[in-house]
């Protein structure tokens, strides 16, 4: 009997052990900046190496393009054709994503806002409709918080005021937060589990792209958990409609009606609160309208665009 047990606390220390190893490991890892999308470039900003794209006339009014968690630039494919024959579009890989760097740390949502706002400066983008899908549409709200010179516009798109509209989250992507076991998880899950994890971003049964995939895969352990503490953050701070009224940017809320990660009917209510916010609902469309259904998207954004701005 004493035997067994010694065997056992041998294997569960064993185990420890790698848990503990594997953590460090996976928790210092770094990604330099790359090129992933045809046409990318890079950008050296202070607050960061990051890739960016742009299409159409560079003289046309501009919108720039900021992604959701976990994504990149190709997440703007289908909107891109439609919003560039007149306009000068500029998509933007957030710091930890994509073709961006990828530091330990870093991730506050001001920080990414600087990053963006740098960016823009850098390619010489003011006075721009910006468009952010989830974890962009808080990257947006901080830009048009601190360089409010250059946001002339904002959408947001399936982005809540805060995590209280969050639906139930499954167990499998909460275990990637726990200590230890999300770092080992980091390093073994397979693609298949990866875009069944994914497929919470979209409408039911919609099929997941398999770019998203790689998309997902470029980021480091360190970047996947700083991002999501940057925005619980920045949000549970203030919320971002409380945010948007203090800015008085023009804003437009877009929600699929069948996203499967907030209450999409709840945030439109709470958005619609906001003086002179519009709002828009896409039946039938889950938690990414820029990609599910980018035409009717784009219209929404170039009619949002075309709107005169009130006094």
């Amino acid at each position: 009997m004493r035997r067994g047990w010694k065997i056992a606390i041998g294997v569960v220390a064993a185990l420890v052990v790698v848990l503990v190893v594997n953590a460090l490991f996976v928790d210092g890892e770094t990604k330099s900046a790359e090129v992933t999308v045809p046409n990318g470039r890079l950008l050296d900003l202070p607050a960061g190496q990051t890739q960016v794209v742009e299409h159409g006339p560079r003289d046309g009014d501009p919108i720039v393009l900021v992604h959701c968690f976990t994504c990149g630039i190709d997440w703007w494919d289908g909107m891109i054709p439609a919003l560039s024959r007149r306009h000068r579009v500029v998509a933007i890989d957030l710091l930890g994503h994509d073709g961006a760097a990828k530091p330990s740390s870093g991730y506050a949502i001001p920080d990414q806002a600087e990053l963006v706002a740098q960016a823009m400066q850098r390619l010489d983008v003011r006075d721009a409709v910006v468009v952010g899908h989830s974890l962009g549409g808080t990257v947006t709200t901080a830009l048009a918080e601190q360089s409010p010179h250059l946001v002339k516009r904002a959408v947001v798109i399936d982005q809540a005021p805060d995590q209280s509209y969050e639906k139930d989250f499954p167990i499998t992507g909460k275990m990637l937060f726990w200590p230890g076991i999300g770092e080992a998880l980091w390093q073994i899950t397979p693609d298949f589990a990866i875009e069944d994890g994914l497929a919470i971003a979209f409408a039911p049964d919609y099929d997941v792209p398999d770019q998203f995939v790689d998309d997902f895969k470029r980021m480091t352990y360190s970047s996947y958990e700083g991002a999501v503490e940057g925005e619980n953050d920045y949000s549970e701070e203030i919320p971002l409609d409380r945010r948007f009224a203090r800015t008085g940017v023009p804003l437009l809320v877009v929600f699929g009606l069948e996203d499967q990660i907030y209450d999409a009917k709840a945030a439109l209510a709470a958005y619609a609160r906001v003086p002179g916010a519009q709002t828009a609902a896409l039946p039938g469309i889950g938690h990414s309208p820029n990609v599910e259904a980018p035409a009717r998207t784009a219209q929404l954004v170039l009619g949002f665009g075309k709107r005169p701005r009130t006094p």
